[in-house]
């Protein structure tokens, strides 16, 4: 007889690994010139510290939560969490550039964190207070990865070692698996995994990412990226196929045309785009040099996290679990249409207002209001829809998704920015409202009810027997 879980304890490990995940995908990025530096390799080489990651987080999160099912979930979890600290180890200790992507590879692993905590929740917390945990949980995405910023900025500032940074990921990689090993131990629900279907999906999502995250340096017209993209296709064509023909398939083709789930995935994919593509353009646009540009705020890497990043993160802890109340009110439809519209405006506000630090920080911060009310209403507006059994694996293609918008928009802005003129910002930012707009249509107009109503606290104990 397992022992009653202890809601607080579930929802702090829960927090943590989301925590983790973000900020490994972000601690990076303000020590990539760091380390084409102190390695002796190019920009492009560099690069790859963070596309490896993105590349093994596509392979792995689909596969971590249909194995969390079979097995359950706190076995995966550990092994997710062990795996990830070995690769923060390997980042932090090494000063060779093949083995630092190997560690980021390994890193990858904690992106399957998040839908199996989002599953985790669902299956152990009571109904009333599920939404609220999840609202937490998906808000410390948004803080993590501001944390990160500040952190890798401190720590390897001047000439520090770039090592410094990947350090603190050891750090919280410890205290996440500590806190993991305190979570409930459940039955898995059985059955048995689709092994090919996994290695197909990974290897149609690297062909469709490798390029969108390599074209602005290899050539958007490039053979090797037209090719790819064509792969992608095939082999993407061959999985749905694949699933069609399974009995046990990794992933269940009508649940993804399920129209609320394909919709809410539609505006995870948007989500992340407008918001990396924001995010990035933001970071380029203060550390313009104003002297010679006309425009920016000659900010260093440091200020730029602190003074202008920071803020947005600080107060995603408090916007993330208000919109968990918001969606107990009014229903996570609804919270995700005003989150969109909410980053929308805020980034046409920077698109037409952004010569003062002041307007700029508001709007950013407005603007991390939006992306935490989405993250804290995709999870419950999936629940609403899909049974107990498919929560992780659907959380897990709404990940997917969400980064495979990410990569997309980061591209875009990096080759609409490679000349940084003020027109450029604009476009970026326009560009980004517009597509925070088409998410909040598409759920607005696509999503009616729920047609899976969530769970009663009753239900949740049936479903766990």
């Amino acid at each position: 007889m397992n022992p009653p879980p202890r809601p607080t304890m579930l929802l702090i490990a829960a927090a943590a690994s989301s925590f983790l995940l973000s900020m490994i995908q972000s601690i990076p990025v303000p020590v990539l010139p760091q380390i084409a530096q102190q390695l002796g390799v190019d920009a492009t080489t560099a690069g790859w510290v963070t596309t490896a990651t993105l590349l093994a987080a596509s392979a792995c999160t689909p596969l971590l939560g249909r194995l969390g099912h079979v097995y359950g979930i706190k076995p995966v979890f550990i092994a997710a969490l062990v795996i990830t600290l070995i690769g923060s180890v390997i980042t932090a200790t090494v000063h060779d550039i093949g083995w630092l992507i190997a560690g980021r590879i390994l890193q990858g692993a904690s992106m399957g964190l998040f839908p199996l905590s989002i599953s985790l929740l669902r299956h152990e917390l009571p109904a009333d207070r599920l939404t609220g945990s999840m609202a937490v949980v998906a808000s410390t995405l948004g803080v993590g990865g501001g944390v990160a910023l500040v952190a890798a900025g401190l720590l390897a500032q001047g000439d520090g070692d770039y090592r410094r940074a990947f350090g603190v990921s050891v750090l919280v990689s410890l205290i996440a698996l500590a806190l993991a090993c305190t979570l409930p131990r459940r039955a898995g629900g059985g059955g048995r995994v689709d092994w090919l279907g996994a290695a197909v999906l990974s290897a149609g999502l690297i062909s469709l990412l490798l390029p969108i995250s390599q074209g602005h340096s290899w050539g958007w017209t490039s053979p090797r990226v037209l090719g790819l993209f064509a792969v992608a296709a095939a082999i993407l064509a061959g999985f749905i196929i694949l699933e069609r023909r399974s009995a046990a398939p990794l992933v269940s083709v009508e649940l993804l045309r399920h129209r609320p789930v394909l919709i809410t995935n539609l505006a995870a994919m948007a989500v992340g785009f407008a918001m990396f593509a924001g995010q990035l353009a933001t970071s380029y646009l203060v550390q313009i040099p104003r002297e010679t540009a006309g425009f920016g705020f000659s900010a260093s890497v440091l200020e730029t996290s602190i003074v202008f990043l920071l803020p947005g993160a600080a107060v995603s802890i408090v916007a993330g679990p208000l919109a968990g109340r918001l969606v107990n009110r009014i229903g996570p439809r609804l919270v995700l249409v005003a989150a969109c519209v909410t980053a929308a405006l805020s980034s046409l506000s920077l698109a037409l207002a952004h010569d003062g630090k002041a307007e700029v920080i508001i709007a950013f911060v407005l603007l991390s209001c939006g992306i935490a009310m989405a993250y804290a209403a995709m999870p419950a507006l999936l629940i609403s829809h899909v049974d107990p059994h498919d929560t992780s694996i659907a959380n897990s293609i709404n990940s997917i998704m969400r980064t495979i918008g990410g990569t997309i928009g980061s591209a875009l802005v990096i080759t609409i920015l490679a000349v940084p003129t003020q027109a450029a910002f604009r476009i970026s930012y326009v560009m980004s409202a517009i597509v925070y707009a088409v998410g909040a249509a598409l759920v607005l107009i696509f999503i009616r009810s729920a047609s899976r109503t969530s769970r009663t606290a009753d239900e949740l104990v049936t479903s766990r027997t």
